[in-house]
């Protein structure tokens, strides 16, 4: 008898394709998955070190598995696994630490090592084109993640991912064209493209752009939607591409890590304050009603409080929706890690509430401009007695409705905001 596996991940929407496609390989060998605190033989973590958060909440549910269930085998695999090997391996019931060159390939490891040997696995990850061989069918959402892409070349001071995850390489063009189809036809009406750097997708001549253009002609496919994308890789058709097509979402989170130059500069970045308030400014004006977001690091070393403040100014002017906010913390293989001007921890807390605080007045004041407009929403769930979805341009819309609204697209007119999501009614 197969044994009983869980799952479970932190992370990047990466790391969630990954997992439901590791996943598949097993479901397709007959393994039994469980919820991982409902006495699974074998606990898979899909672990992220993109912050000392990030380590240590793999710590603490490796503690929490050994504490609820102290049989289980356990096995870390992923970012964290790849940069931290050593030190997971000999963290408690840890039989596994699987770096990202061979995680795909876990229920060969397990088939051919037996759940009962202890194994250490982190080459070098090659940087040759890659296919994937099952669909990442999602059974627990709507939505389906579908990767295009890994690694990147860009080596961001701040950033240890090419390190995690290796250089940029991407798939397979028919192949994720493939899956695209099959994950259609089991349901999911919309995709997520997902990568560490979609933007610099290339394969047999094929761009970001011509992966949008082949994923309309895939039947039950109603939407499209880019996941983070970095500012100096966007193509140039994609807002044209977006103000037309009926598939491709109204949505862009292009990360901008600081509002100010001197800081960018420190960071790698490889664009100015001017060039990305510039670009956002033209897809606002390309593509009515889109919705924008960024991500920010707080406490990049040398941030003092005047280059903090030319960040929130800046970010206050945008037309952006809201913000992901993160912390700055040293990573080992980072050269900002050597970086004299640290900010105290104290001082990071601080100026991270004050942007928080700023993106929920953000999203209240976007969610807002579409009071009494009709939108269509795909639904996904009903909880507490409501309907809940998301229209293309990433607001989160609650319904009312004894019908069953599941993975349905319908429109709805907009009626209140309330708190991060807003009430509509079926039109």
């Amino acid at each position: 008898m197969k044994s009983r596996i869980a799952f479970y991940t932190f992370g990047c929407r990466l790391n969630q394709a990954e997992t439901a496609i590791i996943q598949q390989t097993f479901e397709q060998q007959q393994y039994q998955v469980v919820d991982y605190r409902n006495s699974a033989d074998v606990v898979v973590v899909n672990t992220c070190t993109v912050t000392e958060n990030g380590d240590a909440d793999t710590r603490k549910l490796v503690n929490k598995i050994n504490r609820i269930n102290p049989d289980a085998k356990i096995a870390l695999i992923g970012c964290q696994a790849q940069v931290q090997r050593e030190k997971l391996f000999e963290l408690p019931g840890v039989q596994w630490v699987v770096g990202n060159a061979h995680k795909m390939e876990l229920e060969k490891i397990f088939e051919n090592g037996g759940i009962d040997t202890p194994q250490l696995i982190t080459p070098p990850i090659s940087k040759e084109s890659f296919t994937i061989p099952v669909a990442g069918i999602d059974k627990q959402h709507t939505r389906a993640n579908l990767k295009i892409q890994d690694g990147c070349d860009f080596f961001c001071s701040f950033c240890e991912i090419p390190y995690a995850r290796g250089r940029a390489r991407s798939r397979q063009f028919d192949d994720l064209i493939l899956e695209a189809g099959t994950l259609a036809k089991a349901g999911h009406h919309e995709l997520v493209i997902t990568g560490i750097n979609v933007g610099t997708y290339r394969n047999q001549d094929k761009y970001v752009v011509d992966i949008l253009s082949a994923l309309e002609d895939i039947n039950g496919l109603w939407r499209v939607r880019i996941s983070s994308i970095e500012p100096t890789t966007i193509p140039v058709e994609i807002l044209s591409k977006m103000q037309n097509s009926k598939q491709l979402c109204r949505y862009l989170h292009i990360p901008l890590q600081s509002g100010s130059d001197f800081i960018l500069e420190k960071m790698k970045r490889n664009y100015t304050v001017l060039e990305f308030s510039a670009f956002l400014s033209e897809a606002v004006r390309m593509v009515k009603g889109i919705c924008l977001g960024t991500d920010v690091i707080v406490g990049f070393p040398g941030e003092t409080n005047d280059r903090f403040m030319e960040t929130y100014q800046l970010l206050l002017q945008l037309p952006l929706a809201y913000l992901h906010v993160f912390s700055y913390s040293d990573r080992d293989h980072a050269r900002s890690s050597k970086y004299s001007g640290k900010v105290s921890p104290d001082m990071i807390r601080e100026r991270s509430q004050r942007l928080r605080e700023l993106s929920v007045r953000k999203r209240r004041f976007f969610m807002e401009s579409f009071i009494g407009k009709t939108e269509m929403v795909l639904f996904e769930q009903k909880k507490n007695g409501l309907w809940s979805g998301l229209t293309d341009n990433y607001i989160r819309v609650k319904v009312k409705s004894e019908l069953n609204l599941e993975n349905q697209l319908l429109p709805v007119r907009i009626e209140k905001v309330e708190h991060q999501s807003v009430a509509g009614m079926l039109v």
